[in-house]
């Protein structure tokens, strides 16, 4: 177990989220520092203009931001709120979010994420039509390099006994 106190100026980045125009983050994972077990932290930065994810919500685990750095927007259903630094943002478990996107553009947004670590969830992306599935994802953890999961389309479902 690591020390239970941890600065926030000590976090390294150590993930990149980019995909395409309009997605660019990193992540800098804090749990497995602090010896977390039931819970997951990590330091989120988002470029100028960007979005860190896409439109989703989680079946299991609930999120709790809170916005350290910079200005943004988060969405919730067909609503988006704005966001800046001292904001707390309460994303329970169904709920429809995207996590912040940083609305400056010379200005990265940063905000400490933190969420439950139960460890198989399954996440809806009603944008895309898609769905994720997830299983032994530990505190740190990104969702694909959990030992089971993947991602699939809503509108392309098997039978139970196809194949069987």
């Amino acid at each position: 177990m690591g020390k239970p106190v941890f600065n926030i100026g000590d976090a390294v980045f150590v993930h990149e989220v980019k995909h395409g125009d309009r997605f660019d983050a990193k992540l800098a994972p804090i749990s497995n520092q602090l010896g977390a077990r039931m819970l997951a932290y990590n330091l989120t930065e988002v470029a100028p203009g960007k979005r860190a994810f896409p439109f989703h919500n989680h079946h299991a685990n609930e999120e709790f931001f809170f916005v350290l750095e910079g200005e943004g927007t988060v969405r919730f259903g067909n609503d988006e709120y704005p966001v800046r630094a001292g904001d707390i943002i309460a994303c329970p478990r169904e709920a429809l979010r995207s996590r912040t996107s940083s609305s400056t553009p010379t200005t990265p947004l940063r905000y400490l994420a933190l969420s439950t670590t139960v460890d198989t969830d399954v996440f809806q992306y009603p944008d895309s039509g898609k769905f994720g599935v997830v299983a032994g994802c530990k505190p740190g953890m990104r969702p694909r390099d959990a030992p089971f999961g993947g991602f699939f389309s809503e509108d392309r479902g098997v039978d139970y006994w196809e194949g069987g």
